[in-house]
């Protein structure tokens, strides 16, 4: 019985891995998501400097007590809730944006986007918001 226990087990967290997308997935993703055209250089730069492109990602304790989720770094204080049920400006847990599902963490940051530009993530303001430092996506 315990060895059913921990296949179990074993199965559901590897249908819960997390993706590390190559930069062209991810242009591909954002993109299907419906993020602009003339942006996805902008968005691609501030996930590689967030996540490192990883979706399962979680960050270390900021200054403020709250925590960066998924591969937008989206933040628990206003966004996400660390609850079981959705919550906060997004509407949604913290986990639901960890999957390799990222409708949900892409609607988020496209609400976060709309309300504070791209300065809303200090990934993309130390190291994207200067043209010449955005990614070369041009072969995606």
């Amino acid at each position: 019985m315990k060895t059913i226990i921990v296949l179990v087990v074993v199965a559901v967290l590897g249908l819960t891995e997390a993706k590390r997308f190559t930069r062209c997935e991810l242009v591909r993703e954002l993109r299907r998501q419906g993020f602009p055209e003339n942006q996805l250089r902008d968005w691609v730069c501030l996930v590689e400097h967030e996540s490192s492109r990883y979706t399962d990602k979680v960050g270390k304790v900021n200054k403020n007590g709250s925590r960066d989720y998924g591969l937008f770094q989206i933040n628990d204080k206003y966004w996400c809730s660390n609850t079981s049920t959705p919550g906060k400006d997004c509407n949604v847990t913290c986990n639901q944006l960890l999957t390799d599902d990222i409708t949900k963490a892409a609607t988020c940051a496209k609400k976060i986007y709309k309300r504070h530009k791209f300065d809303a993530w200090y990934g993309w303001k130390n190291n994207c918001k200067t043209a010449g430092s955005l990614p070369n996506i041009s072969s995606c």
